[in-house]
């Protein structure tokens, strides 16, 4: 169990083909780079030109590659993940190697589908077999099974059939290939080395292995990576009325120091704090954050309202994943491994605390009071995002809507479960805002309203009121 109440990001991907580059070296330092998407498990698929191998193991990047595979290659995929579709058990790490038409390939992906139970059924019925729970394993099924004779066009039919969210890298012994939905729902982007081309779920995996970043892949693009060179085509039998881009990695899963879609992640969370600033203006002695995913936000807030920003939560940064079984006495203690307040920063002040999401609302409850222990007199909460009030099918592990504590209760109600003296959320035009590269059409934002970018298995709208309902 994790110690904290947030959603979880699924996975992050990356993949390399670098003549002059040990692939399994730079796929290691990208996967290193991509650990906050995903600490269950971590996975390497290396070619040469002639064979292709696949390491892959629970845990973190370092745990898994205590001492790297020997493998000699210039073409690489890699993914770390956190388990949504599927069960988090070794035979579910990626990526996921298997025999095509062309010889061996190798799939990662980051989303969730909405179709796999259809499609597994159809598989099933075909004569497919399956050794693992996730969809991805649907889709390098379907990959297998196409009768197309390029690989793009092998892709093409396969988007064609799947639903849902997917950024995937993809290899074979001669090409490395890169796909994102038509709807942009999870980030790629592609960079450039002296004599090489990288795809990655986030530019810091650039930076690390010193690439420079070449763009974004585009909603409904297929990017092949060979030889000669990048080359681009679109899958065009899906064209959505407006993009899917996730709201959520720009509020808590990406990393701050990531440009996402055109979009500094870390001015983003900046503004998010200003914003709040100009919905709410609690007053306070101190602005403080809930580390780390509050901190830029909070610097943010401090800016706009000239109240000085001061350490409160000292966080363990020594603590990496957490084995805490369910109920109260426990997460208390799981928190409390994680945060620990500064009583000279607390005491007696009237605390401007921020966090960027809750959830379940049991993480909030025991800061507070860990706050209120060490004597501060007052705590206002502010959350750099909506209330998220529906649950995620696009790669976001979130609970059931009957867990979420912004569906069960108004603000009022959750600021009074949780302690807090004041509670406000951000609105969901503060938020456009402070996404201000991103058009608010283009973005998903269903967690918080329940309006999907497309249709999802068991919800629709209520005919009269227009309003999201679970059928």
């Amino acid at each position: 169990m994790s110690y904290d109440d947030k959603p979880h990001e699924e996975c992050g991907v990356f993949g390399i083909f670098d003549p002059d580059r040990q692939a399994v070296l730079e796929t290691y330092y990208g996967l290193f780079a991509l650990q906050h998407r995903g600490q269950e498990s971590a996975g390497i698929t290396v070619s040469d030109g002639q064979e292709m191998q696949t390491f892959k193991g629970m845990g973190l990047v370092t745990e898994v590659f205590r001492n790297l595979p020997e493998k000699e290659g210039y073409i690489g995929i890699g993914h770390v993940r956190y388990s949504t579709t599927g069960s988090s058990i070794p035979c579910n790490v990626q990526p996921l190697q298997a025999e095509g038409q062309h010889g061996s390939f190798a799939l990662a992906h980051n989303g969730n589908l909405t179709n796999t139970i259809a499609l597994r059924r159809r598989l099933l019925q075909g004569g497919s077999t399956f050794q693992t729970t996730m969809d991805t394993e649907v889709i390098i099924k379907l990959l297998a099974r196409s009768r197309e004779k390029r690989v793009e066009d092998q892709i093409k039919e396969v988007m064609g059939e799947i639903r849902g969210a997917y950024a995937l890298v993809s290899c074979t012994n001669h090409a490395l290939y890169g796909v994102r939905d038509p709807y942009g729902y999870r980030p790629l982007v592609i960079g450039k080395t002296e004599h090489g081309w990288v795809l990655a779920s986030e530019t810091p995996a650039l930076d690390l292995i010193g690439a420079t970043f070449y763009r974004d892949v585009q909603p409904g693009e297929i990017i092949t990576i060979d030889e000669k060179g990048v080359h681009s085509e679109f899958f065009t039998g899906h064209k959505p009325a407006h993009g899917g881009i996730c709201s959520f990695e720009y509020i808590y899963f990406a990393r701050p120091d990531s440009i996402m879609n055109g979009q500094s992640i870390y001015e983003a969370r900046l503004e998010m704090g200003r914003q709040l600033w100009k919905e709410a203006h609690f007053d306070g002695d101190v602005v403080m954050s809930v580390p780390d995913s509050g901190n830029v936000a909070a610097m943010g807030y401090a800016e706009a309202s000239g109240i000085p920003f001061g350490e409160g939560l000292l966080k363990n940064k020594y603590m990496g994943r957490t084995f805490i079984k369910p109920g109260q006495k426990n997460r208390e203690i799981a928190v409390r491994m994680k945060l620990n307040p500064i009583r000279r920063n607390v005491e007696g002040k009237r605390i401007v605390l921020i966090d960027d999401s809750i959830v379940r609302g049991t993480t909030s409850g025991i800061i507070i009071n860990l706050l209120r222990k060490m004597g501060a007199r007052e705590i206002n909460l502010l959350i750099s995002s909506p209330p998220v009030c529906y649950p995620c099918f696009f790669g976001i592990d979130t609970a059931e809507r009957k867990q979420l504590i912004g569906a069960k209760y108004p603000v009022d109600k959750i600021r009074e479960i949780i302690g807090a003296d004041k509670l406000h959320y951000l609105s969901e035009e503060g938020l456009a805002k402070a996404i201000k590269e991103i058009p608010k059409e283009d973005m998903c934002m269903a967690c918080f309203n329940g309006r999907y970018p497309e249709a999802v298995p068991g919800w629709g709208l209520d005919k009269e009121t227009g309003e999201p309902v679970n059928e």
